[in-house]
């Protein structure tokens, strides 16, 4: 496919139609230029009327009042052998009055103020005024006799000194507000003359740039030619890619079918001979073609993952002689069963501890180690991790996987961490695999930040490198597990669930595995459990609080918090937290709240198992459990989409068939008050109450194995507040749909009476 190049004609209209809209838009920019300058004049205009309206002529007016007191003092002196009958006298006050009052004015008590002596000179000048009042005033009570006109006098002239201070101090302050003014209007003026200078210069640079984008555009006329060439080539590569991933989803088409029919017919053989001897056998058989079918689904998801940006880094400090041992002793039976030496070696110039994700790490380690083990016959698999130390870049920490396999070719190595390929040989196509696991691993390490490299010889086997920043962090501390608990005594746990379904089947699980639970519906009842025994109450003191995450009254994460903030063992009490939240942030606010794990709901028996095991030794995790039903679900079954049988399975055998209608049954009137309760919070518009009753019903559910029920509480649950009234209206409807229609395959199945 080929791309029409542009006529020499269509380009030449083209640039004038870029030439002219270049020119247009240099005119605005001087006609904007103009309008700054003309901006700028006027400004100057303004700030030179403002300058001659300013308080210049306040210290004309406190000159007057200098002016007034002289001339009332010498009218004073004349008059002060007959003051009584003088008019002139009389006058001369009333002006001077007239001007000491202006010193009352806003403005000029803003410029008196500032003076050192200026508040004392007019409380001075207040005291005569009033003294004066009593012979001159409006009405004054007495008569200005010699005796207290040379009294006045003597007052008077006493105020000449400091009203000559008041005045000059004034002068000087609004000398200084005019020079500053000045300064300020300069200043302007400058700043004016360098923003047009500025505007001058943008208009010669962007000239500059107009007439180097026209030359550009013949530029790119020419590369689009050049550019149709390279697409040419980019669509052959494209189709070459479109056949490898064909041809890849057609061995993964072959690869899913295998183990799920060998799934589907071990299933079918169980059910249909339940006492058969060989059951087992067909179990262990169907158990082992799921988990391929599985680790092949999780290759494929964390691609996605990868690809899509979605997968983030959880580092923490890791000692790297427990992560080798871990891939040594998950790996060891598979080459054990081959004839083969599996060694784990460590530098010792390495720290004890470093700062990685020890999931994504063992991840890559397995996929590496699993891929020699499966690829060798004879030998042994040798993993190293080493120091790589280089003045020229930052220490390194690498771990090499050698084997002594069937090697590869270059031709091999080339394509060997490219999606959807496989080395197309009789020894790869008999192993099976996905073909994604090094393509995965090396997308680990470059989001690590490392990288993975590789070096092979056919026969002569091969060895990867995995690199990673070294980052040395201080060594994780054990887990403190009570140090007065015997191997297998029963353990008292606390549960804090708020729903009640939910309690049932926490209950059955732990009763199952032989502890004693006491179960509370709210965070701030396990803290007064936890209070009462910090206290010394009679109760068999705690091991262990399950500790749900979103409940009323007090969340989990507040009463974890309060709980470590409790003296004594009380507030040392393993917490582990239960959500079915998915969040990284969830999980990072109940670690940082103190909660020692963080388990994701449901809980199967053999994940509590596990979680017990890991936390107070394997003696707590061994239940008293009897042989499960050999009952298979039905690969056909239509209810298969509401009712997830293997964990029906799981709660039957928990609760015995006697127990499941009456747990059915509580949960689903538990879920229709939920849905009377939504529809009342969307009528009053609480979106947070709405998403609490959902959150209750999507956890009890899952541990119930109601797939679809679960989603649909988990759409209302986190999407409420993002959804439109309309919406949020079907959603509960569906919810409500859901729920019928699951009722009613239950009753079916006989789970509800």
């Amino acid at each position: 496919m080929s791309i029409p190049r542009p006529a020499d004609g269509v380009s030449g209209a083209g640039a004038h139609r870029v030439s002219t809209w270049f020119s247009v838009t240099g005119l605005l920019l001087l006609a904007t230029v103009l309008a700054a300058a003309f901006v700028q004049v006027r400004q100057q205009a303004l700030l030179d009327l403002a300058v001659r309206s300013q308080d210049d002529y306040l210290v004309l007016s406190l000159y007057q009042v200098e002016i007034e007191y002289l001339r009332l003092r010498e009218r004073l002196r004349r008059d002060v052998g007959a003051p009584a009958g003088s008019t002139e006298l009389q006058l001369r006050y009333d002006i001077f009055v007239s001007r000491v009052s202006m010193l009352g004015s806003d403005r000029a008590q803003r410029l008196l103020a500032a003076g050192a002596v200026s508040p004392q000179v007019q409380r001075e000048i207040d005291s005569f005024i009033r003294h004066a009042d009593i012979y001159l005033g409006s009405n004054p009570p007495g008569a200005l006799s010699p005796q207290a006109a040379s009294a006045l006098l003597s007052s008077l002239e006493a105020l000449g000194e400091p009203i000559h201070a008041m005045m000059l101090e004034a002068s000087h302050r609004v000398a200084e507000q005019i020079t500053e003014r000045q300064i300020r209007v300069r200043q302007h003026n400058q700043i004016g003359l360098a923003l047009t200078v500025f505007l001058l210069a943008m208009v010669i640079g962007f000239a500059a740039v107009a007439l180097r984008q026209v030359r550009q555009v013949e530029e790119r006329r020419r590369r689009l030619e050049l550019l149709a060439d390279q697409l040419r080539d980019a669509r052959i590569e494209a189709e070459a890619a479109s056949q490898a991933k064909s041809e890849f989803l057609a061995d993964m088409s072959h690869e899913l079918r295998t183990p799920l029919h060998g799934l589907l017919g071990m299933l079918s053989l169980v059910r249909d001979s339940p006492r058969d001897p060989h059951a087992a056998h067909w179990l262990a058989t169907a158990d082992e073609s799921a988990q391929h079918l599985l680790r092949l689904l999780d290759d494929i998801l964390d691609l996605s993952k990868l690809e899509s940006g979605m997968l983030t880094l959880a580092p923490v400090p890791v000692r790297l002689a427990v992560l080798l041992r871990e891939v040594q002793t998950l790996l060891q039976p598979a080459a054990g069963a081959k004839g083969l030496g599996l060694h784990v070696t460590l530098d010792p110039a390495l720290p004890e501890a470093v700062l990685l994700d020890p999931t994504r790490v063992r991840q890559v380690l397995i996929n590496l180690v699993a891929n020699a083990v499966k690829y060798s016959d004879t030998g042994a698999t040798i993993l190293h991790c080493r120091l790589l130390a280089d003045e020229s870049r930052a220490p390194t920490l690498e771990f090499d996987v050698a084997d002594t396999g069937i090697g590869m070719d270059r031709e091999t190595l080339a394509r060997l961490f490219r999606r959807f390929s496989r080395a197309d040989t009789a020894t790869v196509r008999r192993q099976g695999g996905t073909g994604l696991g090094l393509a995965i691993s090396r997308n680990l390490a470059r989001l690590m930040g490392g990288e993975i490299l590789v070096r092979s010889t056919p026969g002569a086997g091969s060895v990867f490198s995995f690199r990673c920043p070294l980052l040395p962090a201080a060594a994780p501390a054990a887990a403190e597990r009570p140090a007065d608990l015997p191997r297998g005594r029963p353990l008292q746990v606390l549960v804090a669930e708020d729903h009640p379904v939910n309690r049932q089947y926490m209950a059955a699980l732990l009763a199952r595995l032989g502890h004693h639970a006491r179960m509370v519906d709210n965070g701030l009842a396990a803290l007064q459990v936890l209070q009462e025994q910090a206290a010394g109450a009679a109760t068999p003191p705690l091991d262990l609080v399950l500790m749900d995450v979103h409940m009323p009254t007090m969340d989990g994460v507040a009463a974890t918090e309060a709980i470590r903030a409790l003296p004594g063992p009380a507030g040392r009490v393993c917490v582990l937290a239960l959500t079915a939240d998915v969040f990284a942030d969830t999980r990072e606010r109940c670690l940082a709240a103190g909660a020692v794990e963080v388990a994701t709901k449901p809980l199967s028996l053999d994940a509590l198992r596990e979680l017990l095991a890991r936390h107070f030794g394997d003696g707590a995790g061994q239940p008293d459990w009897p042989a499960r039903s050999a009952d298979a679900p039905d690969a056909g079954d239509e209810a298969a989409v509401l009712i997830d049988r293997g964990t029906l399975h799981a709660v039957r055998d928990l609760m015995g068939t006697d127990g499941l209608p009456r747990l059915y049954a509580s949960f689903f009137a538990q879920a229709d008050d939920a849905a009377r309760r939504m529809r009342e919070s969307m009528h009053h518009a609480d979106l947070e109450a709405l998403s609490r009753c959902a959150h209750g019903v999507k956890g009890a559910a899952l541990n119930l194995g109601l797939p679809a029920l679960a989603k649909a509480a988990a759409v209302l649950n986190h999407e409420a507040a993002a959804l439109a009234a309309p919406q949020l209206a079907q959603a509960v409807q569906r919810f409500e749909d859901i729920a019928a229609a699951t009722r009613a395959t239950c009753r079916a199945e006989g789970l509800v009476e």
